[in-house]
């Protein structure tokens, strides 16, 4: 096989299965939300309670990126990610035995931080791989993946759930995620360089008539620090980033329960009722990054901004709906999932390797995306507070003000493009 069909075959390689394990990261997070209302009634906790429960994974998912992200340019995503994949089996499996709100705190705290090993390393190897003009594609397929995760995610604990108790939602999907872990390990490479290729400068350039053979270098975390603190564009993403999660989780973590409690669904109705959610988001990933590299020639602000501003409005219209009609809630539902991920693909996968290049991708990452889940915890504790308090209707307009403070600030990018450059 020559260079070119070397590439053609790894990158398909590389990307399905930086695909399938991702989304496996799903199996052993938001489970969680399948579980809440067992959780609730058996050990009977209040909403903002179990919100601390929720906040706990993301603060220590925040604290993690900031360290793993570091960590993804220097070692690699081969061996990071399988420590992670382990460390959140493990910890699901103890969960699962819980006895108190004390426990569950730290054991999901603790999976917060093992969890917070999968995406930077992830961003950085498609960095590597891919070289900018065909990004946005790649990235958009690889945002799929977390759709698609948290989807099945909630059908196996729904699922679950329902025949066997909530406590089985932990322990199945340890599992299979564990089972995952070994595919993972036997098909992933983290750069070109490792299987003899040239790097996709050499190839981007057309000098690919030697071979090189060894590890992708990290140049250092000077280097890969400066990078990310000194970039204006990053820290905006950043703080974007923290807006939009407020919604995503707002939506990932207490839809089920909304369903549930307002709508008269059944705990594994509401599941199931809630996968239009990320399911339609997997088509607002791909269509994000392939409409930003060609109606917008791979700026990433235009679209993100649009789509943003669409999902405050139907984050607005949603809970206008009557609770009967079950039709247009549904549609109402995939829209917002549409109009979540697709700027979240692109602000936390397309961005960081744009912005930070190839060789801080995953520093870029772990500082954007560990932002984001400062917001995250933020909706947990939050969004349990509001409802607890003032109502689900309070819950939704912190909802939708996150968006629209997120659309504003991607407006700052709107005429932005990465230039070519060593590393891009």
């Amino acid at each position: 096989m020559d260079t070119k069909g070397s590439f053609r075959y790894w990158r398909k390689r590389i990307l399905l299965t930086l695909i399938i394990t991702y989304s496996a990261f799903y199996l052993c997070r938001v489970n969680i939300s399948i579980a809440l209302p067992g959780i609730m009634e058996e050990f009977a906790l209040s909403k903002t309670m179990m919100g601390g429960v929720l906040s706990a994974l993301f603060i220590a998912y925040a604290f993690g990126q900031f360290i793993n992200g570091q960590l993804g340019d220097k070692i690699g995503a081969r061996k990071l990610v399988t420590l992670g994949i382990i460390g959140s089996g493990i910890l699901n499996i103890i969960f699962g035995f819980s006895t108190g709100i004390t426990v569950m705190i730290i054991i999901w705290g603790l999976n917060g931080f093992f969890q917070s090993m999968g995406w930077a390393p992830s961003v950085k190897t498609v960095a590597n791989w891919f070289p900018v003009r065909i990004r946005g594609k790649a990235g958009g397929l690889l945002g799929t993946s977390y759709q698609a995760g948290n989807a099945y995610s909630w059908v196996i604990a729904g699922l679950v759930t329902g025949l066997l108790g909530w406590r089985w939602a932990f322990w199945i999907p340890a599992i299979i995620f564990m089972l995952l872990g070994i595919h993972y390990v036997i098909r992933i490479r983290n750069a070109p360089e490792e299987v003899g290729l040239p790097t996709i400068e050499e190839e981007e350039n057309e000098t690919m008539e030697g071979k090189s053979s060894g590890k992708d270098h990290h140049l250092g975390f000077r280097f890969t620090i400066k990078s990310v603190l000194t970039n204006v564009r990053i820290w905006i993403a950043a703080l974007s980033l923290f807006c939009l999660n407020i919604v995503r989780y707002g939506f990932i973590s207490w839809a089920p329960t909304y369903m549930f409690e307002v709508q008269g669904a059944a705990i594994s109705t509401a599941a199931f009722k809630a996968l239009a959610f990320p399911l339609a988001g997997i088509v607002g990933a791909v269509f994000a990054g392939w409409a930003s590299d060609r109606i917008f020639n791979s700026r990433r602000g235009p679209m993100a901004a649009i789509m943003l501003f669409l999902l405050a409005l139907f984050a607005w219209i949603y809970p206008q709906v009557p609770g009967g009609d079950w039709m247009l809630s549904l549609v109402i539902l995939m829209l917002i999932g549409f109009m979540t991920f697709g700027p979240h693909v692109m602000i936390v996968g397309i961005i960081p390797m744009d912005y930070g290049t190839r060789k801080a991708a995953s520093s870029a990452t772990g500082f954007i995306d560990g932002w984001g889940y400062i917001g995250a915890a933020l909706t947990g504790v939050g969004t349990g507070f509001f409802v607890d308090s003032f109502g689900w209707g309070a819950a939704f307009n912190f909802w939708i003000t996150g968006a629209i403070v997120a659309a504003l600030l991607m407006c700052l990018l709107w005429r932005y493009k990465p230039e070519k450059g060593e590393y891009h």
